[in-house]
């Protein structure tokens, strides 16, 4: 009797100094990560439903429905709460950054630095919609739509302020994954500094630019696609799991159109990016039972550097190896989870709500 093994592998990331364990050996099949989750309770007062706006500080953007099928821009002042909006967006209750500005501080003792900055910034929450379950694995295209021109509109805000390095806008996505409530939002943090693992992304497609002429991102894109990891792609984006994914699971969504920022998306762009997030998040929900995620938006001015997307289904838990060596070990390989993810979103697309 011969016994074939299959050996793992590690893998580094396409830019970045980061290795991952591709665990084959402990592979899983996308049925042993579905479990039942209880049906979240929805609070009688959730401060984000329509109804409950005085929950909330006031809205620094309201998009509201015109008798002629325009959108309208708007603020609450003060006291005031606009009714019957489509989106809104205001200041997070607990910020991490504030706009308000302190003392800073940098000493020097014993031959290292006590460094120390103001959380100098922005902190809010975007409000996709006034139905509270329409999240993007289910919404309407019309209203991911507005949901992004909303990011687009705060994003150019936020990007024009001196003290702004850098805009973060994420989504958590049930309660394991960090969501303290359960109406479909974003965050929006507008920080003073750049994060670690985009100011390596930035650096790394710079240098790669100045020798080769091309974006790094865009290359990368036209070697996916003749791969097993390409799960999805339409008009103007690209889907796939990354070659050295940290998640089981995971997928990256890039707009094929070289761009820095969502700032540079076009109509026609925003309206294949909602296509995009709503067959690709549908097909995970599909395929795992709705499983918690975390989405997180990559971008950053500079004609090297190409905004993306990254999904991370929080189905893994980073233990001592993980958090010791930050090398990860994920037991699903993408060339799999693109093929299952595939597989579903096939399923979606007849399922698909403009």
């Amino acid at each position: 009797m011969v016994i074939t093994m299959t050996i793992n592998e590690l893998r580094r990331d396409y830019i970045i100094d980061r290795w991952v364990v591709i665990a084959s050996q402990r592979r899983k099949r996308p049925t042993d990560f579905i479990v039942e989750r209880p049906r979240e309770r929805r609070s009688a007062e959730c401060p984000f439903c329509p109804g409950n706006e005085k929950s909330t500080p006031p809205a620094s953007l309201v998009y509201l429905l015109s008798s002629d099928g325009s959108i309208r821009r708007d603020e609450d002042r003060g006291e005031e709460r606009h009714k019957n909006w489509i989106v809104r967006c205001f200041p997070n209750l607990y910020p991490a950054f504030s706009p308000i500005k302190l003392e800073s501080l940098s000493n020097i003792q014993g031959g290292f630095e006590y460094v120390r900055l103001d959380a100098l910034g922005y902190h809010e929450v975007l409000v996709e919609s006034p139905n509270h379950d329409e999240h993007p694995s289910v919404a309407r295209v019309g209203q991911l739509i507005h949901a992004i021109n909303a990011l687009k509109d705060r994003t150019k805000f936020f990007m024009e302020k001196d003290f702004v390095k850098y805009v973060s806008i994420f989504r958590n996505h049930g309660a394991s994954a960090g969501a303290s409530l359960s109406h479909a939002h974003m965050q929006i943090i507008a920080m003073p500094i750049i994060p670690k693992i985009v100011f390596e992304e930035y650096s790394a497609s710079k240098r790669y630019y100045e020798d080769n002429g091309r974006c790094i991102f865009c290359d990368i894109m036209v070697k996916e696609r003749g791969t097993e990891r390409l799960i999805y792609e339409n008009n103007a984006f690209m889907v796939f799991a990354p070659w050295a994914s940290i998640n089981p699971f995971e997928f990256w969504i890039f707009p094929k159109r070289h761009q820095s920022t969502i700032i540079d998306m076009r109509d026609d762009d925003v309206k294949d990016f909602a296509v995009t997030l709503r067959l690709c998040l549908g097909g995970l929900r599909g395929l795992l039972n709705d499983p918690p995620y975390n989405l997180g938006f990559h971008m950053m001015p500079g004609e090297h550097y190409h905004w993306h997307v990254e999904v991370y289904p929080a189905l893994s838990i980073w233990a001592g190896f993980e958090k010791s060596t930050g090398t990860y070990i994920n037991i699903v390989p993408p060339e799999e989870a693109a093929r299952c993810l595939r597989e579903s979103l096939e399923s979606e697309k007849r399922r698909l709500v403009h």
